[in-house]
């Protein structure tokens, strides 16, 4: 391949951690491959006298800021001084990059002309951007790190949000994005909105797991963590104002309703967000068929980039489906019977549900109650037997899955009391799955 990728870096301090960064660049990229820049915050350690020696030795282009402008900033200030025919690919400093690392995510980006930015995984989870391997070493990480980065599509990940940790996007998707929203700065939450703006051009996001860096994570924001959780909630309140929902919509993993899902299904999953659940579905079974249900029009503008979307049950096709994934949404639904019988109608004959509760007969809902709390108000409460008697006549519960959480000493008190008065106060959550019931 001989496209070149420009990689842009970003200082403010932390000189350490950059010379590892670098050294790592130089070790495991071919020098043919890519142009480096730099782009200093003003930093007060010996950054750029650091910098100035590379940079008069070498190839690199060096910007320095009299002022830490952000991240932001600093990047679309990198983005101009690219070569204009190269990919972008935003890198933190504090990474170390591995072998095959840059040949990995081009291989990825250049596979198709849908893919518009590819992320690689870390020893970090955010995002479940996670490899599954552990190290206490960084010869031990590299030695893995060579082993997990050999091409292969089929780890190949859709996403609709990459970290921007480790960020390649395609030159021609960069040009029509122009640049990094600066009102972020000084940083955070950028990423998650260069993200979306990728989808709404109509691109993919891809996660390639065959491609894996190490990153010591956000070492100079997290120093101080005031000022770290006040420019986290600042962007967030930007990031709702202009995109109409919360950050926290990335996390809505259906995980307690996985254990039930099956390869070669036809799934249609209510509530959908903006489809990270269904992406995370669409990975783990290669031949599963997915759409999904969300009646928020801002939400869905990003789900029906990735998976069919629609915005209510009733417009979605009957008759179709093997699975719906209802989430909660049962606590949510005032006439159940109606809802279910809805759903039935887009059910094959043998098609199942696949549901989650929080348990109102758990010790932990009972001791709440009893201190005058009560986290049902709004919405509909069940136990086993109850959520049993709901589904009567259309469905029937073939099986269970509970989750526990540990409890705390009052509740330990109070299980020790009444535990031979319930039957269901071991676990605070279900996930249950359905069939369709037979006719009588």
């Amino acid at each position: 391949m001989n496209r070149k990728t420009s990689i842009i870096i970003i200082t403010y301090n932390n000189l350490s951690l950059t010379k590892k960064c670098l050294s790592s660049i130089k070790r495991y990229t071919p020098k043919d491959t890519y142009e480096l820049i730099v782009i200093d915050n003003n930093s007060q350690d010996k950054t750029k006298e650091y910098l100035q020696k590379e940079a008069s030795s070498s190839n690199m282009k060096v910007l320095f800021n009299k002022e830490n402008v952000g991240f932001p900033k600093a990047c679309n200030q990198g983005i101009k001084l690219a070569s204009k025919k190269n990919d972008i690919l935003l890198l933190n400093n504090d990474t170390i990059v591995t072998y095959n690392w840059l040949t990995n995510l081009q291989k990825c980006l250049h596979s198709s002309k849908q893919i518009g930015a590819v992320g690689a995984v870390c020893n970090q989870n955010e995002n479940r951007q996670g490899a599954e391997f552990t190290y206490d070493d960084l010869k031990t990480m590299q030695t893995l790190a060579k082993k997990n980065n050999i091409s292969d599509s089929s780890r190949w990940e859709e996403k609709t949000f990459l970290i921007g940790f480790c960020l390649l996007i395609k030159r021609k998707v960069m040009n029509k994005l122009k640049k990094l929203d600066e009102n972020y700065s000084p940083g955070y939450i950028e990423d998650n909105d260069l993200s979306l703006r990728i989808l709404k051009k109509g691109y993919k996001l891809m996660l390639c797991h065959d491609c894996f860096i190490h990153h010591y994570l956000g070492t100079s924001f997290r120093k101080d963590l005031t000022s770290f959780y006040r420019i986290l909630y600042k962007n967030r309140d930007y990031f709702l104002k202009k995109w109409h929902f919360n950050t926290f919509v990335f996390d809505e993993y259906k995980d307690a309703s996985i254990p039930f899902i099956e390869d070669n299904l036809k799934v249609l999953e209510l509530n959908s967000g903006i489809g990270v659940n269904s992406l995370a579905l669409k990975y783990k079974y290669k031949n599963i068929s997915l759409a999904g249900v969300e009646e928020d029009k801002f939400k869905r503008l990003i789900s029906k980039k990735v998976i069919p979307t629609y915005k209510s049950l009733q417009k979605a096709p009957l008759n179709y489906y093997d699975c719906i994934l209802l989430g909660n949404f049962l606590e949510e639904i005032t006439d159940i019977t109606s809802f279910l019988n809805e759903v039935k109608r887009h059910l094959k004959k043998d098609g199942f549900i696949i549901g989650e509760f929080n348990n109102i007969s758990n010790i932990k809902s009972i001791n709440d109650l009893l201190q005058g709390k009560n986290n049902f108000e709004k919405k509909r409460a069940f136990s086993p037997n109850t959520l049993e008697a709901a589904l009567r006549n259309t469905f029937q519960v073939t099986n269970y899955f509970k989750w526990y959480q540990t409890l705390t000493p009052d509740e330990k008190r109070l299980y020790s009391l009444i535990k031979d008065k319930a039957l269901y106060l071991d676990y605070t959550y279900y996930t249950f799955k359905a069939v369709v019931a037979k006719e009588k």
